[in-house]
């Protein structure tokens, strides 16, 4: 024991490889090296070094072992797995199952960390079925890794399954499972799993309500946001920094950017640079402007530096509130207050030169900046074309589009709206053949919206719902009454050349006017509408919901992909600037 105490005392003490070597040659000149149980501690104090070359001297160690043992090779294992290129890991781990040495549970919880990194499915898989044939999924820390490697590949079938049949859960399972559900495409099982772990006695802490808030996020689901917010405050969770950056990013992302700003004044850490930024953003997606722009310069009074996200949180704030001279300003100010604007920047000023239909300015930014421009940038550029019938800039952003490769289907839906409008059906014609031979499909547009905690989802023309029938007599309800208020559908919109009346059947069953619609007949008078939508909204959707919001004296609160519409008395927070 004394012997032991003594080598492992000396190894606390290596600094260096030079140190490293030195204490294995005392274990060669000592006769220890082949049987000493510190050789397996000095190959893990190795593997797990930064440095590349210590990994590569722990693999010589190892490879001087005359009969290494199964910790010799996790220790190696364990080094791989937390490497730049875990897929080693999976490699080593292979050969471990090839030798002689049986593996442990260490060994396969060592190679499903490198799976989960490298999101090698199949790999993980194929350790999940070694795992049950060696009887390690008694393991609750291995099976929660298991877990980890199904979510964060993307089989949240597999990864719910395993979850379902753990005998024993711990509260990482919990954590895992839920910020995989809120991570993948499953955010609203993601609440669910929040609010089952609290009814079976569970206390989530702060990894477990990062995940709940990221899923709210998600949906817009503010109802249950705010319960997640109330219990973090309860639990006293908001001490902590990250927490109250997620429930201000929740809040915003939801619409609610004066209770964002509430919790970002009310708190009692300390404000990092991310949380400066997260309220920058919150009110940049809102359209308050110069709000965005207020915060910033308070930002920098406060002896907080602004860095390229700041910049990029408060162009984007000029960008939906339409302030171009700030925005193209703000530019300047960034470079010379010595941050280096990247692509994301470049990209949101064409944004807002195009969106204020200064096109020309817009394309001389893409030919004049310092880096290549993207396909984002052409397709920017093509939607401004598209808001304000430039034939001639929409046709050169098309051929740039086509030139890099471009198959998205927006790109060939925006050329066709700019040939609709001029009504060049020919033109319409040839690029919906176009999309047809290249296999191109247009994006279905859906919408969410929350009734009494509860997600409904809606497609465009949407029947499935089981109030479908009532959803379409109110649809049919608002239809007439916005007529009265000087209501003509904007027909030019449908990429089809029929007749204006079969156009406004169309443009009438819009997701997002369903998602109202059920709001209207589901939530008592006076009541808020919030709705989620994955696509930017349509001109005739936006100038529907503006009436809305006046006939029925309803807010209606609307995030599509880019942005928040916050429709009140016949009006929109985004000034019809989007």
């Amino acid at each position: 024991m004394a012997s032991l105490i003594h080598f492992e005392s000396l190894l606390q003490k290596c600094n260096s490889l030079i140190q490293i070597k030195q204490f294995q040659a005392h274990l060669i000149t000592t006769g220890k090296f082949q049987s000493h149980p510190s050789r397996t501690k000095l190959i893990e104090l190795c593997a797990l070094s930064p440095a590349a070359s210590n990994l590569s001297f722990a693999a010589e160690i190892f490879r001087q072992v005359n009969a290494p043992k199964t910790n010799d090779w996790n220790a190696i294992l364990r080094g791989l797995a937390k490497s730049p290129n875990p897929t080693n890991a999976i490699t080593w781990f292979r050969t471990i199952s090839r030798s002689p040495q049986k593996i442990d549970a260490l060994t396969c919880s060592f190679a499903l960390k490198a799976c989960a990194r490298a999101l090698a499915l199949s790999e993980g898989t194929q350790i999940h079925s070694q795992i049950l044939r060696f009887g390690f999924d008694a393991d609750v820390l291995l099976v929660t890794t298991l877990l980890d490697v199904y979510a964060k590949s993307g089989d949240l079938d597999a990864a719910k399954q395993v979850f379902d049949e753990m005998s024993i859960r711990d509260i990482a399972s919990w954590n895992v499972m839920i910020s995989g559900l809120a991570q993948g495409s499953w955010p609203n099982e993601a609440i669910d799993l929040f609010n089952r772990m609290k009814e079976e006695g569970w206390r989530p802490d702060e990894v477990t309500v990062l995940g709940a808030l990221s899923a709210c996020s998600q949906l817009g689901a503010v109802r249950q946001g705010e319960i997640v917010h109330r219990y973090i405050v309860d639990e006293k969770l908001d001490m902590n920094g990250i927490v109250c950056n997620a429930v201000i990013d929740m809040y915003g992302k939801c619409g609610f950017v004066d209770k964002a700003y509430l919790v970002f004044n009310k708190m009692s850490c300390k404000k990092t640079l991310i949380t400066w930024n997260t309220m920058i953003m919150a009110f940049a997606m809102n359209g308050d402007g110069y709000k965005a722009l207020d915060l910033l310069d308070q930002m920098v009074l406060e002896g907080m530096l602004p860095d390229d996200v700041s910049y990029l949180s408060a162009l984007c704030a000029c960008n939906h509130a339409g302030l171009v001279e700030e925005g193209v300003r703000l530019l300047d100010t960034m470079i010379e207050s010595g941050v280096k604007p990247n692509i994301k920047h470049y990209g949101t000023v064409v944004d807002l030169l195009g969106r204020a239909g200064r096109l020309q300015e817009a394309y001389d930014i893409i030919n004049s900046m310092p880096m290549m421009p993207d396909i984002v940038f052409w397709q920017t550029l093509l939607g401004a074309s598209k808001t304000y019938g430039n034939v001639e800039m929409a046709e050169i952003a098309s051929k740039k589009l086509v030139e890099m490769g471009s198959n998205a289907s927006g790109d060939f839906v925006l050329l066709s709206n700019v040939y609709a409008a001029q009504q060049r059906w020919h033109d319409v014609g040839r690029v919906r053949e176009t999309m047809k031979n290249s296999d191109v499909r247009k994006v279905p547009g859906f919408s969410y919206t929350e009734i009494d905690g509860k997600m409904h989802k809606f497609v465009n023309a949407d029947q499935s719902h089981p109030n479908s029938k009532e959803i379409y007599m109110k649809l049919d309800e608002i239809r007439f009454k916005i007529k009265a208020y000087g209501y003509d559908a904007e027909t030019n919109l449908v990429l089809h050349d029929i007749g204006d009346e079969d156009k406004e059947n169309v443009l009438n069953f819009h997701s997002e006017k369903l998602a109202v619609a059920y709001s209207l007949i589901s939530t008592r008078d006076g009541t808020p509408i919030h709705v989620i939508k994955n696509l930017r909204i349509c001109v005739d959707c936006h100038a529907v919901l503006k009436i809305i919001s006046k006939i029925y004296s309803r807010e209606i609160i609307v995030r599509d992909r880019a942005r928040f519409h916050r429709f009140k008395e016949g009006e929109c927070s985004c000034r019809d600037y989007w």
